[in-house]
Parts: C-alpha cells; structure tokens; sequence
C-alpha cells in the first residue's frame, strides 16, 4: 500500500504538498466482515493550523507523538480496515485511496484539509467530494502507473490472503489525547 500511495502522490501535482515520509500507514483488522462500516482513515497528529494544542471544555489537550524507527515525528497516520477496504471493487477502493489522502492539509501541518462551512472536513457535500475523488482515481490510472502497483486491490481480501500466504501490514493503535497542565 505504501508503494501505490507513494506513486500517487508523485504522480499527481494535487497531491504534490504531501511528504509520505511523515505519513504512517497502517492496517486495522475490522471486528465485523461486513460491506459497510469505515474503510480507511486518515488520523491528524496535529490540530487546527499544525497546533501541537488544543482546548477542549476549558481543557488544554496534546496528542501523543508517533515516531517512526528513524525518530521522524509522523504527522498523519493513514490506515485501512481489512477486509472491509479490500472486500470493495477496485474502483472503490482507489476513490477510497485519493479520498484519504486528499484531507490532508495543502499546508501539510499535521492538520487536516479545512472546507469552509459547518461540514468542514468533505465540504457541504460529501458526494461531489466523493466525484472529486473518483476524476482524481481516474486521472491518476491514466497517467498509465505500472499494473504491479495496484494488482492486489483488484482481488477480495481471501484471493489476496491466499495468493500471497498472508497479508501483513503495521497496527499503530489510536493516539489518544493527554491533558496538558496549565
């Protein structure tokens, strides 16, 4: 997964502003194996405009810090809910994909993309979001990435189990908020 992500955002100038460097990619094995329910998520290690903080309820909240085996401070955490991601068809799953990665923040801070309004993380509709996502998929595939890139989204998750002997990925449990003191 991180190969194909890597090679979407080179490939794509939309996505030119995200450094997959600081961006951990993880799966979460789905409690149910159903066809509806989260299929991925994109996790911001930071708040509103980058901040390292954030008040709640006259609280003051930090997140915890993921670091990667290197001491990079990760500032996203991009996961996918197996099976359910890879039990969707390909065209699903490669909306999904570009539907991730496009909350990130242009300004690449740790914080996601803002929309204006009330709904600020899809905008006010989470269907034209969605089209926007399904002309970046498609914009990308014609930029002709080799078939070896993506081929393992085309199968279910038990033709990939089997074909592969396993499916294997890292578990990066949620970052949890810590009060602050004041």
């Amino acid at each position: 997964m991180r190969v194909l992500v890597n090679d979407m955002v080179d490939r794509m100038p939309e996505l030119s502003h995200i450094d997959m460097s600081r961006v951990a990619v993880a799966m979460v094995q789905a409690r149910v194996e159903s066809t509806h329910g989260i299929f991925a998520t994109l996790t911001p290690m930071r708040f509103e405009q980058g901040s390292r903080f954030t008040v709640k309820r006259g609280r003051k909240y930090g997140v915890q810090t993921l670091l990667d085996e290197h001491g990079r401070e990760m500032l996203y955490i991009l996961s996918f809910y197996l099976p359910r991601f890879q039990n969707m068809d390909f065209s699903e799953k490669m909306i999904t994909i570009f539907h991730e990665l496009w909350h990130i923040s242009p300004d690449f801070d740790g914080d996601i993309r803002r929309h204006p309004g009330r709904c600020y993380a899809h905008s006010s509709s989470q269907k034209e979001y969605d089209e926007h996502m399904a002309v970046l998929s498609a914009k990308y595939l014609m930029k002709k990435p080799s078939p070896r890139l993506y081929q393992f989204l085309e199968v279910d998750f038990r033709k990939l189990y089997a074909s592969s002997g396993g499916v294997y990925g890292v578990k990066i449990p949620r970052p949890k908020l810590i009060p602050v003191a004041a």
